[in-house]
């Protein structure tokens, strides 16, 4: 048992479970902004131009069942501004870290070109490693890929 709670006050204390977090947290309140500006500012717009009383009361009833589409109309609203502003905002954190040349959360970072680590002797064509001055394989004595003549 306590070794499971190590693991588990572990896996808490790390920084991703902290942001993800704050993320959820966030994202709760910024829905409920979305939703007010849906609900508040824009269908009252659609109603005004759409001259319907309110958009969230449309419906249609198809024998005893009513299909209240509005409702449908108001959520498909708030989707497409939510998913709209996390997309500028990704949008805007991608350029920002390619400017600072920071890499973002799961992005892999590019392999850079650095110092062969081997080379290829050229007389036995084996592998060996790069500051080698004598192939262990066949003997010759090597600098940069030139026998030397001793």
């Amino acid at each position: 048992m306590k070794s499971f709670l190590k693991e588990f006050k572990e896996f808490i204390s790390k920084g991703n479970v902290i942001d993800l977090a704050v993320g959820v947290i966030i994202g709760g309140a910024f829905q409920k902004i979305v939703n007010s500006l849906v609900e508040d500012i824009i269908t009252p717009l659609i109603n005004m131009v759409a001259h319907v009383e309110s958009v969230d009361k449309l419906a249609v009833k198809i024998g005893s069942a009513t299909l209240a589409y509005g409702k449908f109309i108001e959520a498909i609203l708030s989707f497409l501004i939510m998913a709209l502003v996390i997309f500028l905002i990704i949008k805007g954190m991608n350029s920002l870290s390619q400017t600072a040349g920071k890499m973002m959360p799961g992005e892999q970072k590019e392999e850079t070109e650095s110092e062969p680590t081997t080379k290829e002797c050229p007389y036995c064509f084996s592998t060996i490693p790069y500051q080698a001055v004598r192939c262990p394989k066949c003997t010759s004595i090597l600098k940069d890929g030139i026998k030397f003549e001793e």
